[in-house]
């Protein structure tokens, strides 16, 4: 045990020192697209959150990336996201650097846990340092996960250290207690924050329960692991409770069938496993067939050779030993290569785990044979790949130098196989060959996957010259295409403030980056995913929404950023004024000092028939998960309607001292509160939905089971 300890933090040792070199070579790596628009603004405002002792459930500076809980990407409800946050934030880094530190963290993590797995399947130290590189390391983890998505690595961290509890649920040998095993790491997996995973995490639950099953045929041997993952998806029940209410309504299931086919790996890429500068069409983003290199699918060769190899060598005993493994990995692969369904999208998601079962069954083919060609294997697959390659001209702008890099360390390897044979360290051949070629791949192909890299620079931190009192509309065109370093190399967003930006320093905007675009304003006005809104519908809120009466000042908008490149001439009424303006756009403001956050109106448009008193406001907390003002409404007369400047979700509570009055919202867009004539007190508006409490209460009830457990698994062990 104290060896495997060891050994897994070798491994993950490991793989922080290739990531160090990848930052030498690349010290902006880990700094693209989503992780600049989106990951690492959100962070910075959780750890704001935590310093202000508020739970971060909700964000007060953003509309449409307002639900952090929800958006269920930031891991709001994963302890060891929260704490990496928290410490990484305490040190003085540069956005790039949180941002490396961040990946780095969960990389170790999993490479430790990919580790344990291949230990706990009895494969040699060398080997298992092998599976840990390619779970860690693979084109999928370090083009997507590490340096965009954050989400899928922050959970993927975790499915080899599930996978290894639910295995060791399923062993007889061990003690009644083994149901505890997977259930921290089934938390912890659909707490980070990826859908994707979770189904990874369901099918591998169903593989190990039929496997088991045709073993010993009998239902009682699953028993423990099915209760062990039932305990790790309790404890996570406030995460999934809170992204199946946020859905609800919400545009991510308004997209066209278009999106089910994007980023699925094509056949004709497969290729790709052995030699990744491989170029085909794949679907982009856009649904247009465009020329890719498959760096996703790079593995670092030695798999996929051992793999060929072993069925080159004995194939009937392979199928016969390795059955349930080559069964998992051609079902991954092919849901990889097949359309999605309902909200999710892009299949080349399940790559990661194609690389981690990929992996374990090279490992087990090396295990069983350690004096395996695989040197000289992977040469001729190289012959193989390169003529076609050649010929069909699909090498890409990389493959000369990507195919001389895997020639000359596949040589190497086949000359000391053959020269050789007797060397004392043949056995770490496999783990030292795939670093190094994906050391290799990664230095000469880019490993952002073509996603754009913004120039976002740390003044972002300073609010100026906007007012962190006021509360912005931006309306710039898409980030993507007009903010990129190929289009602007200088730094871009101090005015606009692209995606969920405006986090970093506390300012409030309407816009925010959101995959899910939930009801609300997102969906009202048309908001895209990096947090652009529809021209169309910003044309109408600036020119006839814009006056006292107009629909942005019931959000309580008071601020405007225009872009030049958004193409729109605000043409504000008398009570708007210029503020200033950057080669980037110009900020009006609403004449005046800002707008409250709680206010009281005569008349909405939703009540045509009704008048509602003016009601005295004062003392108003605006805090991020609730409001608190006290509140006094004239006898005798109308009762009054008070508005509150913040996105509406279902699940906010309001109460006037102790009594309960009734929460509706105007058009889905904000709250609204109706308090009857001659009250006054102090009133508060809470953001308590019901998946927090059930969720809440079912995942304290489930720890507190796993507590117990570990305790009296402890004292056995102990007595």
């Amino acid at each position: 045990m104290r060896q495997n300890f060891f050994g897994a933090i070798i491994a993950g040792l490991i793989v922080v020192a290739f990531c160090l070199v990848l930052l030498g070579h690349d010290p902006l790596v880990f700094w693209n697209d989503d992780y600049q628009l989106s990951i690492l603004p959100v962070f910075a405002d959780i750890s704001r959150s935590w310093r202000e002792g508020h739970l971060p459930l909700l964000s007060p500076y953003s509309w449409v990336c307002s639900n952090l809980a929800g958006e269920f990407q930031y891991g709001t409800f994963s302890i060891f996201i929260n704490i990496a946050v928290v410490l990484i934030w305490k040190f003085p880094l540069t956005c790039p650097q949180q941002a490396a530190a961040l990946s780095i963290t969960h990389l170790f993590v999993l490479a430790t846990g990919a580790f344990l797995l291949a230990r706990d399947r009895k494969l040699s130290f060398p080997l298992s340092i092998f599976v840990a590189l390619i779970a860690a390391l693979n084109g999928w983890i370090i083009c997507w996960g590490a340096t965009d998505w954050f989400g899928a690595l922050g959970a993927f961290a975790w499915l080899p250290w599930a996978w290894l509890g639910l295995e060791r649920a399923l062993d007889r040998q061990r003690t009644r207690w083994r149901f505890l095993w997977p259930s921290p790491f089934v938390y912890l997996l659909i707490t980070g924050g990826f859908p994707y995973t979770v189904l990874m995490l369901v099918l591998l639950i169903a593989w190990l329960a039929i496997k088991s099953l045709t073993e010993t045929q009998s239902w009682s041997a699953i028993l423990p692991m099915l209760f062990g993952a039932a305990l790790g998806f309790g404890m996570s029940a406030p995460a999934w409770l809170a992204i199946l209410d946020y859905v609800h309504g919400s545009a991510r299931g308004l997209y066209t069938s278009g999106a089910h086919s994007q980023w699925i790996v094509p056949w004709r890429a497969l290729p790709g496993f052995i030699l990744p500068c491989w170029t085909v069409n794949w679907v982009d983003f856009s649904t247009r067939y465009l020329p890719h290199t498959a760096t996703e699918l790079a593995c670092g060769l030695t798999a996929p050779a051992a793999l060929i190899a072993g069925f080159i060598w004995r194939p009937r005993m392979l199928i016969r030993r390795m059955k349930w493994d080559l069964v998992l990995l051609l079902v991954v692969l092919l849901l990889a290569m097949i359309p999605t369904a309902g909200v999710f999208r892009w299949s080349f998601r399940w790559l990661p785990f194609f690389h981690l079962v990929l992996a374990l069954c090279a490992a087990e083919v090396l295990q069983l044979r350690p004096r395996s060609p695989t040197g000289s294997a992977s040469v001729l697959l190289l012959v193989v790949m390169t003529i076609p390659m050649s010929i069909f001209g699909i090498a890409g702008n990389y493959g000369s130098t990507v195919t001389w890099v895997y020639f000359q360390v596949a040589v190497i390897w086949a000359f000391c196989e053959l020269f050789l044979p007797r060397m004392r360290f043949r056995d770490w051949a496999p783990p030292v060959a795939t670093f190094a070629i994906l050391l290799a791949t990664y230095f000469c192909i880019p490993p952002n996957g073509g996603v754009p890299k913004y120039n976002l620079s740390q003044q972002l931190l300073d609010p100026a010259p906007l007012d962190p009192q006021r509360l912005y509309l931006s309306i710039y065109p898409e980030a993507e295409s007009n903010y990129r370093l190929e289009k602007k190399a200088g730094p871009v967003g101090q005015l606009i403030r692209p995606g969920s930006t405006s986090m970093w320093a506390g300012l409030h905007f309407v816009n925010g980056y959101s995959p899910i675009l939930p009801a609300g304003a997102a969906r009202e006005f048309d908001f895209r995913i990096h947090g652009e809104i529809n021209p169309h519908e910003a044309e109408y809120l600036v020119w006839n929404q814009s006056n006292p009466n107009g629909l942005l000042a019931e959000l309580g908008v008071d601020g405007l950023v225009v872009a030049w490149d958004s193409g729109i001439n605000p043409a504000l009424g008398p009570d708007w004024e210029f503020i200033t303006s950057t080669e980037e756009g110009a900020v009006y403001h609403r004449t005046g000092p800002p707008f409250a956050r709680v206010r009281s109106i005569a008349a909405l448009d939703s009540r045509p028939n009704e008048q509602f008193a003016a009601a005295t406001i004062s003392q108003i907390d605006d805090s991020r998960n609730h409001v608190a003002a006290d509140v006094d409404v004239p006898n005798g007369g109308s009762p009054a309607l008070l508005t509150f400047s913040r996105p509406y979700f279902r699940g906010y509570e309001v109460r006037l001292e102790n009594e309960k009055l009734r929460v509706d919202s105007y058009r889905g867009l904000f709250p609204i509160v109706e308090v009857p004539a001659g009250a006054h007190g102090k009133l508060t508006l809470v953001y308590r939905p019901w998946w927090l409490v059930l969720g809440g209460g079912l995942s304290i009830l489930c720890a507190m089971i796993c507590l117990l457990g570990f305790v009296a698994a402890a004292r056995t062990r102990f007595a």
